[in-house]
């Protein structure tokens, strides 16, 4: 019986890498690649729909990976270069983090792909879909304010001056997250009609949108010239010198958002999917022609690598707790809408119990990759979106091509010269990109918020978040002259800077700020005052209508008795 087995799965197994029907399928590979002329016309086309458990051919399946891939890879490196930055972590240290989020987001997302039953319960872990992770960039926001912080309590030290490398630093960024993340897997035991009634989508759009808004900071900063050249102060920068804005700086960024609106307009449908990566590439391009490009990143690389090359001393930083409860609670909703969209996409019931428990697997998982994640030095990692546009072009929702995808990922993240590749990229360049990718965070916030009823009380709450969560973004350190004590005891002073960060953090003071205000005003289903409004209004149109007719009648009579 067990020959049968094992002869029948090599004779599946060889017509599937032996014939055409195996290899390659009845698919049209043209419509993937045939980008659109302009002043034409392309002619849509209906493909076939692969559902989450359908075969598919060899071909199409690690072409459609590597789309999936290529849609990530932006997203998966950006957050470990500007943490690492910010904890001024040497080259290859660097090099190390962006090979492990490549490994790292391959092993994750094979794990929410596949969806484990915990045994003797109800629940699962992953939601069963095509559903990718990859690192978070709300953590970017908690470093770039934690980490001031760290040098100046003297957790990172600073000699003569400069800012020296903080590996212990990050170490204590890993625990802290790994200890908050609890409040995600808490909550995933939660039905979801609970959570969005706690948590509304004009709370957490509106802080996607302020994470958004930050971020862009970030990138455009790097797009100017970067962290080598202060404001108005000229510094080497990959083998050039110029002031921090100057034009050259200006152009290389420019060029990339260009070439990304380019391949969206007339791009192929998989170049559409990777239109940032293949922007960022054309940025490099231009960079290398121009001068503004040093190998010796690439050079100092090493040929492979994998998780625990390098490892960090695990600690907990009491002032960044309450940025991360606050940033788990917005992972867990932003997991609740992608999951959703997924299943969408995947044709899966959105009104059956194997969806719910689909939604509760996937924000278990997300919440359980905080610590995952933290042991395999990574920080946190949320559901991605973008991979949904992937699905909706490709008509494609197979989880074989989710495993596909995490197998490139890892492959591209063991052979760490592609780290190198990535790290050697100029600062403008990378930060033409990187300025895209959040400006598409914040506008993605936008979405979220737009899905919510814009009545009169969510337009209140609305603007009490951003009346708070604005002006962190727009002044820097507004709330850092509020607590300046300066005493020996080291508890309050530790509390007093967790107030200031949380202050300094739009998204983190501006969720909790919403949630208050959400929680104390009354549900109103309609525009009261609206409705008042209307109603006096067609009083006094009924008013003047019948005084009009009365005068209409006398002068009748007036007219009849003449």
């Amino acid at each position: 019986m067990v020959n049968v087995n094992v002869q029948g799965t090599l004779k599946r197994w060889g017509k599937k890498w032996t014939t055409r029907e195996g290899l390659l399928g009845d698919y049209d590979y043209g419509y993937l690649f045939i980008p659109q002329l302009p002043f034409t016309k392309k002619t849509p086309k209906t493909q076939p729909f692969f559902g989450l458990n359908d075969k598919m051919p060899v071909i199409l399946g690690l072409l459609l990976g590597f789309q999936h891939a290529l849609a990530m890879l932006a997203g998966v490196v950006t957050p470990p270069i500007m943490i690492s930055a910010a904890a001024n972590l040497d080259a290859d240290t660097q090099n190390y983090l962006v090979s492990t989020s490549l490994i790292v987001t391959g092993i994750l997302s094979s794990v929410q792909i596949t969806r484990f039953h915990i045994y003797g319960t109800k629940y699962h872990i992953g939601t069963g879909l095509l559903s990718v992770v990859g690192t978070s960039f709300a953590t970017i926001n908690i470093v770039s304010q934690g980490f001031p912080l760290m040098y100046e309590n003297g957790v990172c030290e600073i000699i003569d001056g400069v800012k020296q490398p903080c590996p212990d630093g990050y170490g204590k960024i890993l625990g802290t997250a790994m200890v908050c993340c609890l409040i995600e897997v808490l909550l995933s035991f939660t039905p979801a009609k609970i959570l969005q009634k706690v948590f509304p989508s004009i709370i957490t759009g509106s802080v996607v949108l302020l994470i958004g808004a930050h971020l862009v900071h970030s990138g455009a900063n790097d797009w100017l010239g970067g962290s080598y050249c202060a404001h108005g102060t000229c510094a080497s920068n990959h083998g050039t010198t110029a002031p921090w804005g100057s034009a050259q700086f200006i152009g290389l960024g420019f060029t990339v958002f260009v070439s990304i609106v380019f391949f969206e307009r007339f791009g192929s449908p998989i170049m559409k999917s990777c239109a940032v990566i293949l922007g960022l590439l054309m940025g490099c391009i231009v960079g290398a022609a121009t001068g503004y490009f040093t190998p010796t990143q690439i050079e100092n690389a090493k040929a492979v690598s994998f998780v625990w090359v390098k490892t960090f001393k695990l600690g907990f930083y009491a002032p960044v707790v309450l940025p991360f409860i606050m940033v788990y609670v917005v992972l867990m909703m932003e997991a609740i809408g992608d999951i959703t969209a997924t299943a969408d996409l995947s044709k899966v019931d959105l009104e059956s119990e194997e969806f719910e428990s689909r939604v509760q697997g996937g924000v278990l998982a997300d919440g359980l990759f905080g610590v995952f994640a933290g042991l395999m030095t990574m920080t946190p990692y949320s559901t991605f979106a973008q991979n949904n546009g992937v699905i909706s072009i490709t008509k494609c929702a197979s989880r074989r091509v989710g495993y596909y995808n995490s197998a490139i990922l890892i492959i591209m993240g063991v052979f760490a010269k592609l780290s190198g590749v990535i790290l050697s990229i100029h600062k403008s360049v990378l930060g033409g990109m990187t300025s895209f990718l959040f400006a598409s965070v914040a506008a993605s916030g936008m979405k979220i918020i737009s899905e919510s009823d814009l009545s009169r009380r969510n337009r209140f709450i609305l603007t009490c978040i951003f009346v708070i969560g604005l002006p962190p973004i727009l002044m820097e350190s507004w709330f850092s002259n509020v607590f300046t004590y300066d005493g020996d005891n080291t508890g309050l002073k530790s509390f007093f800077q967790a107030l200031t960060l949380v202050a300094n953090s739009g998204f983190a003071i501006g969720g909790f700020v919403g949630l208050i205000v959400n929680l104390i005003l009354p549900m109103i289903e309609d525009e009261v005052e609206e409705i008042d409004e209307v109603i006096v209004t067609n009083q006094i149109n009924s008013s003047s209508s019948a005084e009009q007719q009365y005068v209409h009648k006398e002068m009748e009579k007036g007219m009849s008795s003449e």
